[in-house]
């Protein structure tokens, strides 16, 4: 036997406290009356109190009382086979690791700003399949679609500008990038909406992404856009490998100091022709929940199921016979009809 909730056991030394106080304040009660009146006289006037039936509804009401409080800590006996259903869409993040996403105008920097809201995205899942694209003039699976949301978030963690080569953005990349995974899909998922959702400031230095962009929603991906940062831009930072410290600002090749600027444009066209949203995030307190929403009304599609064996509840028969006794303790009656003969004891 285990217990849903043991804490609650606890609980089970209040029956026997009030059973205490009631007998301790009882006697304390015949004690002064027994002050003011004699022995015949308290007789004469309890010569209708039927203790008998006073034990009988206290037993019932202590018993009944223990009996809730152990259906109410999950009492879980045997076992039995439970198969649980796995539904859900398949959802890939093409997250922009250029260095452009080290700047600050979003805090702590849009980088760590678009991975903080990827977490907290996962945590709100329920089923889904997440895989994620890493992404800057080139791109790669970071990690496969899963449905193991912790794999996920050790891969996420590790997302940094400096696992692609290049600084540059490249919208063609992540899409076709996309399209691959998703065409790699087996048949048992043919029917789960598919979802490419991208973070990235807007920057593109490609000629254009027009027919990647087309090749991906022709498959019948949904495409959603996050923006991330403002647009008064912000200088890049460059930081000290060893100490963090920051050292400068990166410049160009005149020497002149680059500001990032978040580009809508680009990222409103990708997600009008996605059939999806664009979201913006400009200061650190700005989110996206409003895309779970979003994916709650797309086709879902179980992925699988799993059977495995647990203990079985058993706490609504403790629970049953406690209210059962209670109530017959609340008809169980304290006196004696009048005129009946019955020993007090």
């Amino acid at each position: 036997m285990i217990w849903e909730h043991p804490q609650l056991l606890w609980l089970l030394a209040l029956p026997v406290l009030i059973a205490a106080a009631a007998f301790y304040f009882g006697g304390r009660r015949q004690a002064r009356l027994g002050k003011f009146f004699s022995a015949e006289m308290l007789r004469k006037l309890s010569d209708n109190v039927w203790l008998r039936g006073q034990k009988l509804k206290a037993l019932f009401l202590y018993s009944g009382l223990i009996l809730l409080i152990i259906g109410m800590a999950g009492p879980k006996i045997g076992s039995e086979i439970r198969e649980v259903k796995r539904e859900g869409v398949d959802l890939l993040i093409a997250l922009d690791v250029s260095r452009s996403m080290h700047a600050e105008d979003v805090r702590p920097n849009r980088l760590d700003k678009a991975k903080f809201e990827i977490a907290g995205l996962m945590d709100r899942l329920e089923g889904d399949r997440i895989g994620l694209i890493l992404f800057t003039n080139t791109a790669f699976l970071q990690c496969p679609l899963t449905t193991d949301y912790s794999a996920f978030s050790l891969y996420l963690d590790l997302a940094s500008t400096d696992q692609l080569p290049v600084s540059g953005t490249d919208f063609n990349a992540p899409l076709r990038e996309a399209a691959r995974v998703f065409g790699e899909r087996g048949d048992s998922q043919r029917d789960a909406a598919r979802v490419l959702l991208l973070f990235s400031d807007g920057e593109d230095h490609s000629p254009g992404f027009d027919q990647a962009l087309q090749e991906l929603t022709g498959a019948g991906v949904y495409v959603y856009t996050v923006g991330i940062g403002s647009n008064s831009g912000a200088p890049i930072p460059v930081y000290d490998d060893n100490t963090g410290r920051r050292l400068r600002n990166h410049t160009d090749r005149l020497g002149n100091e680059i500001i990032t600027r978040l580009e809508a444009g680009n990222l409103q066209k990708m997600a009008d022709a996605g059939r999806g949203r664009y979201y913006e995030i400009r200061r650190g307190n700005d989110r996206i929940d409003g895309f779970l929403s979003q994916l709650a009304e797309l086709e879902r599609s179980e992925f699988g199921s799993e059977r495995f064996s647990d203990y079985a509840n058993r706490y609504q028969y403790p629970s049953a016979a406690g209210l059962l006794l209670i109530v017959v303790s609340m008809m169980i009656p304290g006196y004696r009809v009048a005129g009946s003969r019955e020993d007090a004891d």
